[in-house]
């Protein structure tokens, strides 16, 4: 079982937790780790694009000119691709990019993330985040006392009261929210620094653990 000090704001241990080897010390899977990441990004993208094909541009269906004798190459409409305000040949359409991969990979995605931070010493777990007053200034004394001046993800349980550290700590570069339930492979790898209250550790491991 692997183990991780808990900490209060001001970076004193109070505790200690355990969770399980199969959610933050398993074999790591790259290759589901890319995947669920392509499919974040993909399903980020609007696929609004679009060209006009050449039944779509503005133009008679009258031949520019005539077949033969003018010694120019022979042309049939200025709707043609190869025409100057003619139609595009084989552009983007809208489409959507979103694509789908099995549960049990995206777990292992998940897993496999987890375990790199731990490898690398980057979790951090926080006996709660309850601030008794609205204040950017006591946010970043609690970054400080941590000496967490990077990117860092805060991941809570819905159930527990974080509204003020939410609204403390919003406002200050590189920091992003989270809950246990809606986090995800790229928010992981995309922080240098992952801070679990207590309560959202053993809740991710609970939804993570092998089934």
């Amino acid at each position: 079982m692997a183990k991780f000090d808990v900490f209060d704001l001001s970076a004193k241990k109070v505790d200690v937790v355990e969770v399980n080897d199969s959610v933050f010390n398993v074999e790591v899977n790259k290759q589901s780790i890319f995947d669920a990441i392509l499919r974040q990004q993909a399903s980020l993208r609007q696929g609004t694009h679009s060209t006009k094909t050449r039944a779509e541009v503005s133009g008679g269906g009258k031949k520019p000119f005539r077949q033969k004798g003018t010694g120019r190459a022979r042309q049939g409409s200025i709707r043609s691709v190869q025409q100057r305000g003619g139609g595009i040949a084989f552009g983007p359409k809208p489409r959507k990019y979103i694509f789908k991969i099995n549960r049990k990979v995206r777990k292992i995605a998940l897993r496999s993330a987890l375990t790199l931070k731990t490898q690398a010493e980057n979790i951090l777990v926080l006996e709660n985040l309850n601030m008794t007053e609205i204040k950017t200034k006591n946010a970043q004394a609690v970054l400080n006392a941590f000496n967490i001046n990077r990117k860092v993800l805060f991941v809570v349980n819905v159930e527990e009261d974080f509204d003020n550290a939410y609204l403390s700590l919003r406002n200050i570069p590189g920091v992003e929210f989270t809950t246990a339930e809606g986090i995800n492979v790229y928010d992981i790898v995309n922080t240098n620094k992952l801070v679990f209250t207590k309560a959202a550790i053993k809740r991710v491991e609970e939804a993570l653990i092998n089934e």
